[in-house]
């Protein structure tokens, strides 16, 4: 299987997807129609995009990259279900309440990545070290640490997919993954065909928040401090290193049928049983169509599978 490079997110009643710079957000409206956009991304480096080829380093960008293309397209796509009324609004209007809305992106993102590294980071290591008067070894505290923190992560996931938005939102995240596989183990890309792929995929953002604390937990063992507090800060100080180390894990991983990748990736694909769930056609068709905007599968195909279109 050769890797089609091509990546995305579920959004609100659709999909995204992504290839290179390009992406395309698909969206089924409360009307039944696909509504489809396309643009371009520019990274968060902007003029020093080399930054976002350079091995482990890159993995840091990407993820900013990735953080900040996943919250604008959730909040495009959640604009087809606002309640609210649209009124008629000037030029001004429009400009001040589109600085207000990326005002308010940024204060979201920033919050719940403070609450993202206080609850899976932060919390883990207070709740291991109450275990100090127990167990005197550091190496088992950090292992302990670990568990927790994974412990705390499948909780989350597995808690909030009792919401019937979410469980939504898993179905669209089942069809981007499918469309994915489907060509990427040589199938046009029909709705068909896509239904019986696999909903499970090794590049998967669930798989690579399992290789930060798996990786996280491993760098600890080498990196010890004494005081509290630099262990708070040790830990905080280390995710772009972590992040670095994790994306050429998953890009490596998403590219290789290697035995031993394979078996390392298994927990990563058991994990995305509880963030993806099976979509129906017409969730497939709006993971096609965004899949389409960015991405010609049919030259791929002819490339890798030698795909010949029937007449």
């Amino acid at each position: 299987m050769k890797s089609s490079n091509i990546g995305g997110q579920a959004v609100i009643e659709g999909v995204m997807m992504k290839n290179k710079d390009r992406y395309a957000v698909a969206v089924r409206k409360p009307d039944g129609e696909i509504e489809v956009t396309t643009d371009t991304y520019k990274s968060v480096v902007g003029k020093y995009t080399a930054l976002t080829k350079l091995p482990f380093v890159r993995g840091i960008f990407n993820f900013v990259d990735s953080l900040v293309l996943g919250m604008k397209t959730l909040t495009w796509s959640a604009s087809f279900y606002e309640e609210e009324e649209e009124k008629e609004m000037t030029e001004v209007e429009e400009k001040k309440q589109e600085r207000t809305e990326k005002l308010l992106m940024t204060l979201t993102m920033v919050v719940s990545f403070a609450l993202a590294i206080g609850i899976f980071m932060v919390l883990p290591y207070f709740l291991s070290d109450l275990l100090k008067k127990w167990i005197s070894s550091y190496t088992v505290r950090i292992i302990i640490e670990g568990i927790i923190r994974i412990a705390i992560f499948v909780a989350y996931v597995g808690g909030i997919s009792v919401m019937n938005d979410i469980k939504r939102l898993y179905r669209y995240h089942g069809a981007e993954h499918k469309c994915i596989n489907c060509i990427e183990h040589g199938l046009p890309l029909t709705v068909e065909n896509v239904r019986k792929s696999s909903k499970e995929h090794k590049r998967c953002g669930t798989s690579f928040m399992l290789f930060v604390m798996i990786v996280g937990i491993v760098l600890l063992f080498f990196v010890r401090v004494e005081s509290p507090l630099m262990r708070v800060i040790v830990r905080i100080a280390l995710l772009p290193v972590i992040a670095g180390i994790s994306y050429e894990l998953i890009k490596w991983a998403g590219s290789s049928e290697n035995p031993v990748v394979c078996i390392l990736s298994k927990p990563g694909l058991w994990l995305q049983g509880l963030t993806t769930k099976e979509p129906d056609d017409e969730m497939i068709e709006v993971g096609i169509a965004a899949v389409e905007a960015v991405f010609d599968w049919k030259a791929y195909l002819r490339e890798n599978f030698g795909y010949k279109e029937e007449e």
